[in-house]
């Protein structure tokens, strides 16, 4: 899986440019960008447990970026980093990490297409993942949403996830769902959803399950500041072996223009999973963030978001808070200043954890 995935990924690229000069227009609409990001992050837990090993970690990701389609119905990218990562303390953690991502989408008023095809090579800490676990991950999906008449129309897409871990502990999964929605204009800028999303998961450890979400929602310009879709309904869970139970649903995307260079973004879910170690999980989550222009060199961003991960047995919960600014040099690089904070509580023991990360990098893309 790995290596069919590097070369299919290396392979798209290739095809893609075989005709056309480094860093020039390839064509008619599409454009060959050389990126890359060098940063230096201060770590004050790099495991993410209650035992907390700082380090000073030097990032080197250089890449490639293809576009297609300008000006065209059919647009797309094509994006080849390989990154490392190199610990000042601890170089036993070092990692030359690779990632592709292929997405593609066409639009021609009556009719939708999206796709997406992605390889990564991860090595990051999650809420319910410690300890810098390697993992690869694949990805590809497919939507499409098609108009019926002037106030209807129907959308039905696929994905599938497929991700290997390195570690005994931890699961291999495979997730396969299948998200169906009908529209109804309400007015000219609102559209009224009922919605259907089936979820096969399959796991090396722990219980397969299947989940069925059946949603009412609503999408669109609900003022002329606010945007986006919510729905909401419930899930059901049956679980491989004998088993089900239901949960309320909700799934919700909202943008506010609070001024014309300023933004602010809310989130929530509340939805079933299971954990990498296999365990059953409920999973309730709000984020919020805020992204202004204070000018046309500096950008300011924040961000907060909480996760109550219930394990049926415990309940943690995590917080994750921060707070960036970027300056935009030229039109091709930019240099951006983080922090992340980071808290787990728990009752389990060893599972509570703070985290301090500092960061600065300067970006290209030429």
């Amino acid at each position: 899986m790995k290596n069919l995935a590097r070369i299919a990924l290396v392979s798209a690229a290739l095809g893609t440019a075989a005709n056309a000069a480094p860093f020039l227009a390839i064509g008619d609409g599409a454009e060959l960008f050389v990126t890359g990001t060098l940063g230096v992050r201060a770590d004050d837990n790099i495991y993410n447990t209650d035992n907390a090993i700082s380090d000073t970690i030097f990032d080197i990701n250089p890449g490639v970026e293809i576009t297609f389609g300008k000006d065209a119905a059919l647009k797309g990218s094509l994006t080849l980093v390989d990154s490392f990562a190199n610990y000042s303390d601890n170089s036993n953690l070092n990692t030359n990490l690779f990632s592709g991502d292929l997405n593609a989408a066409y639009d021609d008023a009556k009719l939708k297409l999206k796709f997406n095809l992605g390889y990564h090579e991860q090595n990051q800490n999650a809420p319910d993942i410690r300890g810098l676990t390697r993992r690869d991950q694949f990805v590809t999906g497919a939507n499409a949403e098609v108009e019926i008449s002037q106030i209807t129309s129907v959308s039905a897409g696929v994905s599938f996830d497929h991700t290997n871990y390195k570690r005994t502990s931890y699961a291999d999964t495979d997730t396969l769902t299948v998200p169906l929605n009908f529209y109804y204009k309400w007015t000219p800028k609102i559209d009224l959803s009922v919605g259907y999303r089936f979820r096969d998961y399959e796991t090396t450890i722990g219980r397969d399950s299947t989940d069925h979400y059946f949603s009412v929602g609503a999408r669109g310009e609900f003022t002329p500041l606010l945007t986006g879709q919510i729905s909401v309904g419930y899930n059901e869970r049956d679980l491989a072996g004998g088993g089900s139970e239901t949960l309320p649903g909700l799934e919700a995307s909202l943008t506010y223009a609070l001024t014309p260079k300023t933004s602010i973004t809310v989130g929530a879910s509340n939805d079933y999973g299971t954990a990498p170690q296999g365990a059953q999980q409920k999973n309730f989550s709000l984020n919020g963030g805020i992204t202004t222009d204070i000018s046309s060199e500096w950008k300011l961003n924040a961000g907060l978001s909480y996760r109550a991960i219930d394990y049926y047995t415990r309940t943690d919960d995590y917080v994750e808070g921060n707070v960036g600014a970027t300056y935009v040099i030229n039109t091709y690089v930019k240099i951006t200043g983080a922090y992340v904070y980071r808290s787990n509580s728990s009752d389990l023991k060893g599972s509570e954890f703070t985290n301090n990360v500092f960061s600065i990098s300067a970006s290209l893309r030429y």
